[in-house]
């Protein structure tokens, strides 16, 4: 094992560069006792949703109740399909089966990792009862959402983002979060904005939206304590972690920098070498790099040989949804979505964080030109 530690993520980095104006705010919220949707709730719905170019936002407990309140909001439920990708995070389709719904995957595309335009129109010919779309913006790079909603809006039914990994991220200058219905983000510390423990948040531009989705995030109620309009779930996003995401959101722009000027280093020098980065189309016009996920033959044997050189990877995602046990009811097989599966055969997410620095990417550039010389 070499003494050299390239980590895949260095929160910690993140952390050094703004540890006092963030406990700053964490002691202030702590010296306030006031934990439960507080100004600081109200100030980051506000920031968000500028940030995002939407009229609204909503915050939330994680990105996963995000997915599960856009749907409630929006009345999908029991009887109902959702058009996704088998390529993405568990919630994503997660959510649409607590929903009482039912996903309909279509598969991805290999260059960009998002759902497939052509397959998306086929299968909502096939599929009478799709009431929503559901497209996610993977790694950072949004999806094709012309068509999709062109699509959605010829069928009369909501465009949902899955935006948990893109929070920034354009499509034809316009953000991610501000083009369907509803956006969904995450806070996972992982993300590019990350809180200190989980959060999520919801965009739209639907003020009447909006407001059922402010009402379901604390049991269904309209803002009068013990009073329900509907059924709503226990989701609300702490006020330390608002406080805690309003700092880091004025870095942001500037970590998105960084992570861009890191994916561009990689292209340059691993150009030439058997590895595929990820495409960034025309009408990608920002990507974030949440991760940076390569396509590469031998991809275990590669992972193994960075991890014997102190580089951190990470396989994002082993076992597509459709391949998932607990989806084995909705009758896909191996082979149904050949692309997506051979993307969880094939990706491998290499470190691409702001704080990484220039000679730690050229030596793990090295390291796979060694592998495949």
């Amino acid at each position: 094992m070499t003494e050299r530690q390239i980590p895949l993520l260095d929160l910690r980095a993140q952390h050094a560069s703004i540890r006092e104006e963030v406990l700053a705010e964490v002691i202030r919220v702590i010296d306030s006792q006031k934990f439960i949707l507080g100004e600081e709730v109200q100030k980051l719905e506000r920031e968000i949703a500028a940030y995002s170019g939407a009229r609204f936002a909503v915050g939330c407990a994680s990105g996963s109740d995000a997915l599960f309140l856009a749907l409630l909001g929006l009345g999908i439920g029991r009887g109902d399909e959702v058009l996704t990708t088998p390529y993405t995070f568990f919630a994503t389709a997660g959510a649409i089966h607590l929903a009482g719904a039912v996903p309909v995957f279509v598969d991805v595309e290999a260059a960009t990792f998002n759902m497939d335009i052509g397959r998306a129109a086929d299968a909502l010919a096939a599929h009478s009862k799709i009431r929503a779309i559901l497209p996610v913006h993977l790694f950072g790079g949004c999806a094709d959402m012309d068509p999709l909603c062109r699509m959605a809006r010829e069928r009369g039914i909501p465009v949902i983002e899955d935006a948990a990994q893109s929070i920034g991220a354009e499509y034809r200058g316009r953000r991610a979060g501000s083009i369907g219905e509803v956006g969904c983000f995450s806070f996972y510390p992982t993300k590019n904005l990350g809180a200190y423990g989980d959060g999520g948040m919801l965009t739209t531009n639907d003020a009447a939206l909006a407001g059922r989705l402010a009402s379901l995030r604390v049991h269904g109620s309209a803002g009068h304590t013990y009073y329900h309009d509907r059924v709503g779930i226990n989701s609300r996003l702490d006020t330390l972690q608002a406080a805690v995401l309003s700092v880091k959101l004025r870095h942001l722009d500037s970590w998105t920098r960084g992570r861009q000027g890191n994916a561009a280093l990689y292209r340059k020098l691993l150009a030439g070498t058997p590895v595929t980065p990820p495409l960034e189309t025309p009408y990608q016009t920002r990507h974030i790099y949440n991760q940076f996920s390569i396509r590469c033959p031998r991809r275990d044997q590669l992972q193994a040989c960075l991890q014997e050189n102190g580089i951190g990877t990470q396989v994002y995602y082993p076992v597509p949804l459709h391949l998932q046990e607990c989806f084995a009811g909705l009758g896909y097989r191996a082979g149904d979505f050949p692309v997506g599966e051979r993307l969880a055969n094939e990706s491998l997410a290499l470190p691409v964080y702001a704080e990484l620095r220039a000679d730690e990417i050229e030596h793990v550039c090295a390291i796979v030109r060694a592998f495949y010389s």
